[in-house]
């Protein structure tokens, strides 16, 4: 304390500073990253000593071809079961209790069900009914197991988009369909115009993050004779026996998803800017 012109002024002492220790929770997470990062540094070093240019320059364009199989079965399927999607969610809020109890189902079983075991129906259970695709001329379809594929994966990834759009809405406060009621909109409009945009935004990571998954799970469609990015690599490993082409399908994988992931990031804070002000 120090007096000036008959004044007493107090010096405020500084913050004492927190102690830091290590919880277990911290010693854990430093723990898990250091073993990826010598499983990074193995990889790594593996593909140093190991590395074939001839192999390389043999398969890589393959393997672009097979990438660009993917992208398309995943953009597509992505597209095709958003569309889908909505109609489900609508019907997993609707009042009418046979609506309400087909949408619960349809989101049942393909949330429920591993995505391999529904391919496998859709491209070996509908091929069996060959007659009579045939006799409505739908045979063209479910003879080519790409097509198969992207049928599947529409109807799996929609009841997931329906239930992330369900929840988005549901965010929303009820007074916002009041305010929309009184100003005169239609339930329609006021879902269109006011609840969706909303909704979307809340929306948008969860939307990513199964547009990730859905790009991870389509190295199944390999297994019904898809060539896509996993169907080059086993062909290539088939040929080679290097366990190197894995690897190169690994990384592929990882690159797309961190532009996928950066690319969500982005759009999130594009959108939000008005937040953060």
């Amino acid at each position: 304390m120090s007096q000036s012109h008959g004044t007493t002024e107090t010096r405020a002492l500084p913050p004492a500073q927190p102690v830091r220790r290590w919880t277990p929770a911290k010693l854990l997470g430093v723990t898990l990253l250091g073993v990826w990062f010598l499983l990074a540094l193995g990889v790594l070093l593996f593909l140093v000593n190991s590395w074939n240019p001839e192999l390389f320059r043999r398969y890589a364009p393959e393997y672009l071809s097979g990438l660009w199989i993917t992208l398309q079965l995943v953009g597509l399927s992505f597209l095709v079961g958003g569309v889908l999607s909505i109609p489900i969610a609508i019907g997993r809020r609707s009042t009418n209790r046979i609506v309400a109890a087909f949408s619960y189902g349809y989101v049942y079983f393909f949330r429920g069900t591993p995505l391999l075991a529904q391919t496998f129906l859709v491209y070996y259970g509908l091929g069996s009914f060959r007659p009579q695709f045939e006799a409505v001329g739908l045979w063209w379809f479910f003879r080519e197991a790409w097509y198969c594929a992207l049928f599947a994966f529409s109807l799996n990834t929609s009841a997931y988009q329906a239930e992330i759009l369900r929840g988005a809405v549901d965010t929303i406060r009820y007074g916002q369909w009041e305010a929309a009621a009184a100003l005169g909109l239609s339930r329609l409009q006021t879902l269109r115009k006011i609840i969706l945009p909303q909704a979307l935004l809340v929306a948008l990571r969860p939307y990513g993050n199964e547009l990730i998954l859905l790009l991870k799970g389509s190295a199944i469609v390999a297994i019904i004779t898809v060539y896509d990015l996993m169907g080059e690599t086993r062909r290539a490993y088939a040929r080679t026996f290097d366990f190197q082409t894995y690897i190169w399908a690994a990384f592929i994988y990882l690159s797309v998803v961190e532009v996928l992931r950066i690319a969500t990031d982005r759009i999130e804070r594009r959108l939000t800017r008005h937040l953060h002000r």
